[in-house]
């Protein structure tokens, strides 16, 4: 069995091969060993157009869809454990106006529990930020729309709504809420790695969210957290610990829901990203921007990588899939 140090740089060898072969520009590696002990390893490059600029084991990253295990999940399960909401509540229990004017329609009785788990009938993403670019009006027409209805499915629109019932429950916008652990909403251009060159804000986003949607309401439950290799590794610190998060949110996010899902995160299953190797007691979950984090209860450890695969465009073959597997799969072998 390959040592614990050994694995590490295994993987990471992995990660440079990418950059080196052009699949990515850049790569921060973190791991939390079973002992402790923290590993933080980048290469490559932040930014590449129109400037190029080295990766830092500081750099800031766009999390994107992390933002639903960091931010939205716990801040769900919270409410509900001091009695704010109930996860089977349907979600009119905060947001009554959701499809206000039919009462009988399918939406009306999502839960909460549902969205977390992505076992409603919501579709995965929808251009919303194509309809207008006035956020309240955008917060309107989510709530207002009649939505399609298709197998239950992984699905951004169950976040975006568990997004608006946080700030209906904590009376204010998403961007004014404290995210901690040195999250943010937002990062210093010169700090971050760069994602797209947007086709209609027409720049290179740096510092600023690309999701898309995130970026029309101005903050949402999907996307829109900024961190460090550091901080996403701090949050996982302490749900290892079992320190800070609520017992209620350290059961949850562990409870499954679906063969494939508990409570906001994957849980690990077949050809999933987290690899073959860990244990089932393992989590993890995802970012479109080539972000991921997953924690193993069973052998106490985590592992993020985070990368800036679709810098300057997502329309490229990044591989990014198999790279977080063998990562993954790498660490897993010096356990």
């Amino acid at each position: 069995m390959a040592s614990m140090s050994s694995s590490t740089d295994l993987a990471f060898d992995l990660i440079c091969l990418a950059v080196e072969q052009g699949r990515i520009p850049g790569a921060v590696l973190g791991v939390i060993e079973p002992n402790g002990n923290r590993v933080l390893q980048h290469c490559g490059y932040a930014q590449l157009v129109p400037d190029k600029r080295l990766m830092q084991s500081d750099s800031w990253f766009d999390l994107a869809s992390l933002t639903k295990v960091l931010f939205t999940t716990p801040r769900i399960i919270n409410h509900h454990s001091s009695g704010e909401l109930d996860l089977d509540s349907p979600l009119t229990s905060v947001l009554p106006d959701l499809r206000q004017y039919d009462n009988e329609c399918w939406e009306r009785k999502v839960t909460f529990r549902q969205c977390l788990g992505h076992l409603t009938n919501f579709p995965a993403v929808e251009p919303l930020y194509t309809y207008g670019q006035n956020p309240d009006l955008l917060r309107a027409f989510i709530l207002q729309r009649e939505w399609r209805s298709v197998e239950p499915t992984y699905s951004d629109i169950n976040f975006i709504l568990l997004g608006l019932a946080l700030e209906r429950i904590e009376g204010c916008l998403i961007r004014e809420m404290n995210p901690g652990y040195g999250f943010a909403f937002s990062a210093q251009p010169e700090l971050a790695a760069a994602t797209e060159d947007c086709t209609w804000r027409h720049k290179i986003l740096c510092g600023e969210v690309h999701d898309d949607n995130c970026y029309a309401l101005q903050g949402a439950g999907h996307a829109g957290l900024f961190g460090t290799a550091d901080t996403v590794l701090d949050y996982a610190e302490d749900l290892l610990a079992h320190s800070v998060h609520a017992k209620t949110v350290h059961e949850l996010i562990q409870t499954p829901l679906s063969s494939t899902h508990t409570h906001g995160w994957q849980q690990a299953h077949k050809n999933w990203s987290g690899g073959g190797l860990c244990t089932d007691k393992t989590i993890g979950h995802t970012g479109f921007t080539g972000t991921g984090l997953w924690i193993d209860f069973g052998k106490g450890c985590a592992w993020t990588l985070l990368t800036n695969r679709i810098h300057p465009s997502r329309h490229v073959q990044s591989g990014i899939d198999e790279l977080r597997r063998s990562v993954s799969d790498a660490i897993g072998a010096g356990y």
